[in-house]
């Protein structure tokens, strides 16, 4: 990291301030016979261009007042120099490092726009950031941008609501949109607006009770999250069902052990599309398990028999190691 030159230029101009004027005290007590007070008075007066008390009665003491002039001059011009360029040179920083942010996110494809950074957005951004999926922060509170700072995430700072600040975050090129805010009407409207500027974008919004999750919904998001009602089911889950939660919980955190749930659409290109499970060696040639098949009407075969036909176009919802899911990944993804 480049060294902050600041604190050396600070200390650069204390000690010529500090030399001249004791450079001068001492001059003066030598060339006019003065007290000591007296002389690093006179020697201050004449430093700081205010003038000269009284006129110095020698030609020496006359030398010493031109030389502090002189010194003076270029001590208040360094400092006003330095002044001017920390300002200017905040300034420019900050201009740069936003310019370079936009830059970045201008850049970005197939990634995630978190509108709302409270808990929800930030519980996301975790779970993105673990798995190595990137993602922008849209929020306009103060105590989300702080948030979204320290963790140094890309940060578009505007309302969600607002069309442009959505084109900001990139959403032409984005695969999904969290829509976490703690207010239900932004949610609509950011839900609204991202699906007329991307009817094909994935949609994943929060709501506070069931007339906001229809609403919602009808604005055109995908799935709609009630977080209270979901930690209650999570709550009574982990009652009843106790091992169970806990290997969703593993399989389903992006930041927990090394196994992990994934979903794959079949490509049209892959030489498995179109095989059976048994014939596509899933288990022996990737090491990971099937646990699911979506078809393309949207209905789901869970727990698929190793006779159950891959059809292109389908999804896969897969277990395994990070590697295994990789390798199931090159089995039907390419």
């Amino acid at each position: 990291m480049k060294a902050n030159p600041r604190p050396r230029q600070a200390a650069r101009l204390a000690g010529a301030i500090v030399g001249t004027l004791a450079g001068g005290t001492i001059a003066y007590h030598e060339t006019l016979g003065e007290g000591w007070f007296q002389c690093f008075y006179r020697a201050v007066v004449t430093a700081t261009l205010a003038g000269l008390d009284t006129i110095p009665r020698s030609n020496g003491a006359r030398i010493v007042s031109i030389v502090l002039v002189l010194c003076g001059l270029t001590i208040i011009a360094y400092a006003g120099a330095v002044i001017v360029e920390a300002i200017a040179g905040g300034v420019l920083t900050g201009v740069l490092a936003e310019r370079r942010r936009e830059r970045t996110i201008e850049r970005l494809r197939d990634h995630i726009i978190i509108c709302g950074y409270g808990r929800v957005g930030r519980r996301a951004a975790e779970e993105f950031r673990a798995a190595g999926i990137p993602y922008v922060v849209l929020d306009v509170k103060e105590d989300a941008i702080a948030a979204a700072r320290e963790v140094d995430d890309l940060l578009i700072e505007g309302n969600a609501t607002q069309d442009e600040n959505l084109r900001r975050a990139g959403i032409e090129h984005a695969a999904g949109i969290v829509v976490a805010s703690d207010d239900d009407s932004d949610n609509l409207y950011i839900a609204l607006s991202a699906r007329s500027i991307r009817p094909d974008i994935q949609i994943v919004a929060r709501a506070s009770d069931e007339d906001a999750e229809r609403k919602i919904l009808l604005a055109g998001a995908d799935r709609v999250v009630m977080p209270y009602r979901a930690a209650g089911r999570q709550m009574a889950n982990m009652v009843l069902k106790p091992q169970v939660m806990s290997f969703l919980d593993v399989v389903t955190s992006a930041s927990g052990p090394d196994l992990h749930m994934v979903e794959i659409q079949v490509s049209e290109n892959c030489s498995s599309a179109g095989k059976t499970i048994r014939d596509s060696r899933v288990r022996a040639d990737t090491g990971a398990i099937i646990v699911a098949l979506r078809h393309r009407d949207g209905s789901f075969d869970t727990t698929p028999e190793p006779d159950a036909l891959i059809e292109p176009g389908a999804v896969i919802v897969g277990v395994g190691t990070t590697e295994e899911l990789q390798r199931l990944e090159d089995l039907f993804a390419v």
